[in-house]
């Protein structure tokens, strides 16, 4: 998409359209406002514009050194497909602040090739473990 813009200011983040749509994702689902807020504040977000408006969304979690774990990358419906995902997960990578990373991670069950077209491949190594828990209220 010729006419697409990727911005990492936070002030032109919609915060009401991005929760809300992180919101109706399948791994959104039963987040609040609060934690979208809490989330955002301690990530490195990115948005993708047309025209001005917000049409994509993600961010990384990370130490800014060695580590990053990529998290909410959406596309609004309708720019689907256009390659948008693809643009905000490069420009992630891609950002000063976090040159030096050199593990990054992520969790999908369906934009496996997404990833993969920028170097991502999964993990069967039997060295990454996972520990989920029901978050405190």
């Amino acid at each position: 998409m010729a006419n697409l813009e990727i911005s990492f200011d936070p002030s032109r983040i919609d915060f009401r359209a991005t929760s809300d749509i992180l919101k109706e994702s399948y791994w959104g689902s039963g987040r609040s406002d609060e934690l979208h807020r809490r989330a955002f504040a301690n990530s490195l977000c990115v948005g993708a514009y047309v025209g001005g408006n917000q049409v994509g969304f993600g961010r990384a979690i990370t130490d800014r050194t060695v580590f990053a774990y990529l998290a909410d990358i959406i596309v609004w419906p309708g720019y689907r497909g256009q390659g948008t995902g693809t643009r905000l997960v490069q420009a992630l990578i891609d950002h000063s602040d976090v040159k030096t990373v050199t593990h990054w991670s992520l969790s999908t069950n369906d934009a496996h090739a997404v990833y993969e077209k920028l170097g991502f491949r999964p993990s069967a190594d039997g060295r990454y473990m996972r520990f989920d828990r029901i978050p405190a209220t």
